[in-house]
């Protein structure tokens, strides 16, 4: 008999013991009570995702995918890909490009330098999405522009607005909600001004996202967008330098992603302090007694034991805000029945009209068609739910790979 089989037969021996013979009925109903609960939940989510399926799978039956010219689609992804970052345009074209290609080679090296499953991990993620995008590029339904007629709407401009709202989120909310989250646990002052400052994140957490979406429409659209010439003192220098939308561009996707990533910040704040909060004291206690820093002491023992936590609360977080759809309408994403984006290169898409699949969903779902309302929507509602649950299963494999038990 192995370790774990003893481990639990232990187990079952002592909480049968603490049982004793009797029999507590009440407990039996209650237990009883609960397990019905768990089947009424699990019935609920069943039927409703069954419905879903059974009335978008005619629309992937007929318009469904192309595995023969999955290859050559992957080629002229990589193509676009290498396109956009070696000619970028305008002032922020260059700055994402110098971004991704200095920030690219480092984080592989952060990897690898961690230990080579990381970093065959990391690249194993870049080829999958390279690969998974190919495979959506074979798909008529998932590579159609929004049209007015059902039987040509498709949702690729949704996919790729929601792909780069997530990319920005993560890029601004991760960052900004794990360093604050840092200072307020290792670094802040246990005073009534650092509880306050707690207190009011959590509350932040549970605001209504519409909220967000003002803030996002007063903020990102207009103050850093089409007004920014009337920020004080350097107004004028901005305007100069990033054109009459300003830094954001007025109401494009980055205003889009600022807003939700604001709308899921104090989420990653709230989840990364409770883990960081969850790794032992003593391994603290243990660090500085060798004579470690306390910056040795966050970077080589807190953060690399609260990394599984940061990142599934990470993880779900972008989940949120894939699913948003009030902050999204209040910024600008595109309502209407479609839009033409023609042969417009990554940088003219990304300053340009967009939208999402939830605000696709939200339109669609208002159509007087049966074509849109039911099997289209249907259609949609799938596609956000596989970008869904492949982001939660990433987080659940990653925490599993990277968690540790004290």
């Amino acid at each position: 008999m192995s370790a774990a089989d003893v481990t639990v037969a232990r187990n079952v021996t002592i909480a049968r013991a603490l049982r004793g013979r009797r029999v507590d009925p009440w407990a039996m109903v209650f237990e009883g009570l609960l397990l019905l609960t768990l089947l009424a939940s699990l019935a609920i989510i069943v039927t409703l995702i069954w419905q879903v399926v059974s009335d978008g799978a005619s629309v992937y039956a007929e318009r469904g995918f192309v595995l023969s010219e999955w290859p050559d689609q992957i080629r002229a992804t990589v193509d676009e890909i290498v396109t956009f970052l070696v000619e970028p345009i305008g002032v922020p074209g260059w700055i994402f490009s110098i971004a991704v290609l200095l920030g690219l080679p480092f984080a592989l090296f952060t990897a690898f330098r961690r230990s080579w499953k990381t970093g065959a991990l990391f690249v194993g993620i870049l080829a999958a999405v390279i690969v998974l995008t190919g495979l959506v590029q074979t798909s008529d339904f998932l590579t159609s522009n929004l049209s007015r007629f059902p039987e040509r709407a498709g949702i690729a401009q949704a996919i790729f607005g929601s792909l780069v709202l997530a990319v920005i989120v993560i890029l601004v909310a991760m960052p900004l909600g794990i360093a604050t989250a840092v200072y307020l646990e290792e670094y802040a002052p246990d005073n009534r001004f650092t509880a306050a400052v707690r207190l009011n994140i959590r509350n932040l957490a549970g605001v209504p996202s519409v909220v967000y979406g003002i803030l996002g429409l007063a903020v990102f659209v207009q103050l850093l967008g089409t007004d920014i010439d009337t920020i004080p003192l350097v107004g004028g220098l901005l305007e100069d330098v990033f054109g009459e939308g300003g830094i954001t561009g007025g109401k494009t996707i980055f205003a889009g992603g600022l807003t939700l990533a604001v709308v899921v910040l104090p989420i990653v704040i709230v989840t990364s302090s409770e883990a960081i909060r969850a790794v032992p004291q003593s391994l603290r206690e243990g660090g500085y007694g060798v004579g470690a820093t306390k910056w040795e002491v966050q970077k080589t023992l807190v953060l690399p034991n609260a990394f599984a936590g940061i990142l599934t609360g990470t993880i779900l977080s972008v989940s949120r805000a894939i699913g948003e759809t009030a902050p999204l309408i209040l910024v600008g994403a595109f309502y209407g029945t479609f839009f033409t984006t023609g042969n417009a290169n990554l940088w003219e898409k990304l300053s340009g009209t967009y939208t999402a699949l939830p605000q696709v969903v939200y339109q669609w779902a208002g159509e007087p068609s049966d074509e849109f309302r039911v099997s289209l929507t249907a259609a949609a509602i799938m596609a956000l739910l596989a970008v869904t649950l492949i982001a939660n299963l990433a987080a659940v494999l990653l925490r599993n790979r990277y968690e540790r038990r004290w």
